[in-house]
C-alpha cells in the first residue's frame, strides 16, 4: 500500500510541476499548486498505518543551487524541510557548488525538492517583476546587486515564516485525529539519520547589509505567497 500510495502521490506532483515550473506560470498558480501539494501530503500520511510509518525507509533528495556561494533561498530552506517534516544540511557538490539535501520518508522529501523549486522560481519571477517597477529604478546602477538581493532575501524571510505558521496548523489538524502522527514521523526519521553517522554543524551566519526599501518591497512579495492547506475526504 505504501508503495501504491506513494506513486498516486508523485504523479499528482508531477502534474502540478508540469503546470507550474517547467511551462510557468502566474503567481496565483503557483500559490495554489503549493496549497495543493501540502494537502496531497497530509492526506497521504492519514492513508498510512502506524507500521507502515515505522517500516518506510528514509532517503536522500538533493537540489542543486548551481551556485558556489551561498544564496537567498539558503534562509528558507529549513522551514521547507520543518514543513514536510524532513531534515536538511548544505553541501558541496564535486565541482563545489553548494546543494541542499533533504532526508525523511519518500513521500516528504518530494514534497520538499518540489516546494524549493517552486519557491526559488517564484522569486526569480517576482524579482524580475521588481525591476521593472518604478521603485526599482531609483536605485543607481552600482547599488541595484545590494537591491536585488535585499529583495530577495525579504522574500523568502517573509514566506519561511509563513511556512512556519501553515506547519503549526497543519500539525493542529492531523493530531486532532487522535494519531501522533508528526512525533512518530520525526522518530523514524531521527533514528535513520543517526545510522548515517553525518558529521552535520551549525554554521553561524553573518550579518548582511540590505537595502531597507528592497527588503520591505521583498517581503510584501513574500506575504502574497500564501499557503491554505486543508484535509478533504475525496
Amino acid at each position: 500500500m505504501t508503495g501504491d500510495a506513494f506513486d498516486k502521490l508523485r504523479t499528482r506532483i508531477q502534474g502540478l510541476r508540469a503546470k507550474t515550473i517547467d511551462n510557468g506560470c502566474t503567481e496565483g498558480e503557483a500559490l495554489a499548486a503549493a496549497a495543493k501539494v501540502a494537502e496531497l501530503l497530509d492526506r497521504h500520511d492519514l492513508s498510512l498505518t502506524d507500521v507502515e510509518i515505522r517500516e518506510a525507509p528514509c532517503e536522500r533528495r538533493e537540489y542543486e543551487t548551481h551556485r558556489k556561494k551561498r544564496i537567498p533561498l539558503d534562509d528558507c530552506i529549513g522551514a521547507i524541510a520543518a514543513f514536510c517534516d524532513c531534515r536538511v544540511w548544505r553541501e558541496k557538490n564535486s565541482v563545489g557548488e553548494g546543494r541542499y539535501v533533504f532526508f525523511g520518508l519518500r513521500s516528504d522529501i518530494e514534497v520538499a525538492h518540489y516546494l524549493t523549486e517552486l519557491i526559488d522560481t517564484t522569486v526569480r519571477s517576482e524579482l524580475g517583476r521588481y525591476k521593472t517597477s518604478a521603485d526599482y529604478q531609483w536605485f543607481r546602477h552600482q547599488e541595484r546587486h545590494l537591491a536585488n538581493a535585499s529583495f530577495a532575501l525579504g522574500m523568502v524571510a517573509s514566506i519561511a515564516d509563513k511556512l512556519m505558521a501553515m506547519k503549526a496548523g497543519r500539525d493542529e489538524v492531523i493530531n486532532g485525529t487522535g494519531r501522533g502522527l508528526v512525533v512518530l514521523k520525526a522518530a523514524v526519521v531521527d533514528t535513520e539519520l543517526e545510522k548515517l553517522d553525518l558529521k552535520l554543524r551549525t554554521v553561524s551566519r553573518a550579518s548582511r547589509i540590505v537595502s531597507p526599501m528592497a527588503y520591505e518591497a521583498g517581503g510584501e512579495a513574500g506575504a502574497s505567497f500564501t499557503i491554505k492547506p486543508a484535509i478533504r475526504e475525496s
